[in-house]
C-alpha cells in the first residue's frame, strides 16, 4: 500500500485520490473487498459525524475576512517605515506581522501570498538578498500551523484523546519561540554579513510617535480577534467550534468597520472557504480509508509490533518516529502525515511512560519543516508563484535551508525541556 501510495504521488496525482485509490486497491489485493463497507462506516462516523471539524472551515473563512480587511498591509507599512533604517529591518518586520497573522489566520497559503506580495518586492528592492528574502517569507508563513489558532492542531485533537484547548495551549510557546528564533537568526545575518540585509532611509518622512500611534491603531484589531477566539478557548467559556464561530464573525466586523464589505467580496471569501475546506476534507476522508484498509488487513498491527520488537529506550523511538515525519515531510502535506502516523504512533507512545500532548506538540514542530523540504515542500511553490523571475528557485532553496535547521534546533529544545510545552496547559487547566 506505501509503494502504490508514492507511485501515485511521483505520477502526480491529488494525494485525497491516490489515499482513496490505494485503499481500494489494497482490499482488492488483500482479497477482501467487504472491507470496504466497513471503511464507510468509519468514514460517516469518524469523520462527517465530528463536530470537531466544523472549526476548520469557520477558521478559513475568519482568515480570508481578515485578508479582506487590509489590517496586515497598513501594519505592515508602519512596521516597514519604522524599522527600514535598522539593518535587517524589514526582515524583522516580515517575521513579527507573521508572527501576528499566524495568530489570526493559521492558513499557510494565505500567510506567504499576503507576506510575499507585501514584502518580496520592496525587499529585493532595498537590497535584500534573495536567499534571505524567500527564507524568512517562506519560514514566517509557516509559523500559522503552529501557533493557535492552527487547523494542523485541530485535526490533530480530533484524532488523539487531547483536548484543542491542550493542544492550543501547549504549542502557543514553542510556536512564540521558533518566531523569535528567526528574528535572531535574521539579526545575525545582518550583522555577519550587512551586504544581504542593509539598512536604508525610509522613502516617507514620518515621525516616530505617528508611526507608534498608527501601529497601535491598525493593531487593536487583529489583538481583539486573538483574544476573542484564544481567550473564550483558553478560559474554557468556548469549545473550539464555537471559538472559531466568534472569530469568523469578529473578522466580519473588522471587514464592515473598517469599510471593506462588499458582496463580491464576501462570495469570494465564501467560495474559497468552501474549496478549501472540501480538499481537506477529501484527504481527510481519503487518509481514513487508508488507514482503516491498513488496519483491518493487518499492516498497522504487523507496523506496530516491529516498532516495539526494536526494544530501543523511549528517546531513540521518538527520535526515529520524528526522523520518518522529517522524511514524510517531503513527499506529503501535512494532513496525509497526521491522519497516516497517528494511528501507528499514538498507541505505542501511550503504552510508554511519555507525555501524549509534548509527543504531538514536538511532532507539530518537526511537520514545520513539511512546507519547506524540497522536492513537494509547499511553501516553495507559493513564493515561486509570486516571486519575479530575477528569483531562481534555487535561491528560495537556498533561502529555507538555514530556517530548516532553526526548527530542527527547537526540535532539539522541545526534547530537552518539555517545560515549553507542558507549563501553559498546567497552569491554564490545574485547578
Amino acid at each position: 500500500m506505501f509503494g502504490l501510495l508514492l507511485l501515485g504521488l511521483f505520477m502526480g496525482h491529488p494525494l485525497a485520490m491516490v489515499l482513496g485509490g490505494t485503499a481500494v486497491l489494497g482490499t482488492l489485493i488483500a482479497g477482501k473487498p467487504m472491507v470496504l463497507g466497513i471503511v464507510i462506516n468509519r468514514i460517516f462516523g469518524d469523520v462527517l459525524d465530528n463536530f470537531t471539524l466544523i472549526a476548520i472551515p469557520l477558521f478559513v473563512l475568519m482568515a480570508r475576512f481578515l485578508s479582506d480587511s487590509g489590517v496586515t498591509d497598513k501594519m505592515f507599512e508602519s512596521l516597514r517605515l519604522m524599522m527600514s533604517n535598522v539593518r535587517g529591518g524589514l526582515a524583522l518586520a516580515v517575521v513579527f506581522i507573521s508572527i501576528l497573522l499566524a495568530a489570526t489566520t493559521g492558513i499557510i497559503g494565505a500567510s506567504i501570498t499576503v507576506m510575499g506580495v507585501m514584502a518580496l518586492r520592496p525587499m529585493l528592492q532595498y537590497g535584500y538578498s534573495p536567499t534571505l528574502t524567500t527564507g524568512v517569507i517562506a519560514a514566517s508563513g509557516c509559523l500559522g500551523i503552529l501557533i493557535p489558532p492552527s487547523i494542523m492542531l485541530i485535526l490533530m485533537a480530533s484524532y488523539s484523546p487531547l483536548s484543542v484547548g491542550e493542544l492550543f495551549a501547549g504549542a502557543m510557546v514553542p510556536g512564540i519561540v521558533l518566531g523569535l528564533l528567526y528574528a535572531v537568526w535574521v539579526m545575525i545575518v545582518s550583522i555577519v554579513r550587512p551586504d544581504m540585509a542593509p539598512a536604508v532611509e525610509p522613502d516617507e518622512k514620518i515621525s516616530k510617535p505617528a508611526l507608534l500611534r498608527m501601529l497601535a491603531i491598525e493593531a487593536v484589531p487583529p489583538l481583539v480577534l486573538i483574544l476573542g477566539i484564544l481567550g473564550s478557548l483558553l478560559a474554557g467559556i468556548a469549545t473550539a467550534t464555537e471559538a472559531s464561530a466568534i472569530g469568523a464573525a469578529l473578522a466580519l466586523l473588522i471587514v464592515i468597520m473598517r469599510r471593506k464589505f462588499t458582496w463580491s467580496s464576501f462570495y469570494g471569501a465564501m467560495l474559497e472557504t468552501g474549496r478549501t475546506s472540501a480538499m481537506i476534507l477529501f484527504i481527510v476522508i481519503g487518509a481514513t480509508a487508508f488507514t482503516g484498509v491498513f488496519n483491518i488487513t493487518g499492516g498497522l498491527r504487523a507496523t506496530q509490533e516491529i516498532i516495539r520488537g526494536l526494544d530501543m529506550e523511549p528517546w531513540m523511538l521518538i527520535t526515529m518516529m520524528m526522523f520518518i515525519v522529517f522524511i514524510l515531510g517531503a513527499f506529503l502535506d501535512w494532513t496525509g502525515i497526521v491522519l497516516l502516523s497517528f494511528p501507528i504512533f499514538l498507541p505505542i507512545v501511550q503504552e510508554m511512560d511519555i507525555n501524549l500532548l509534548w509527543f504531538v506538540v514536538l511532532m507539530s514542530v518537526v511537520l514545520q519543516t513539511s512546507f519547506l523540504t524540497p522536492p513537494f515542500g509547499y511553501a516553495l511553490f507559493y513564493l515561486r508563484a509570486i516571486a519575479p523571475s530575477s528569483v531562481k528557485t534555487t535561491d528560495i532553496i537556498k533561502g529555507v535551508l538555514p530556517f530548516i535547521g532553526l526548527i530542527l534546533m527547537m526540535c532539539v529544545a522541545v526534547a530537552l525541556f518539555p517545560q515549553l510545552v507542558t507549563w501553559l496547559p498546567a497552569t491554564l487547566y490545574t485547578n
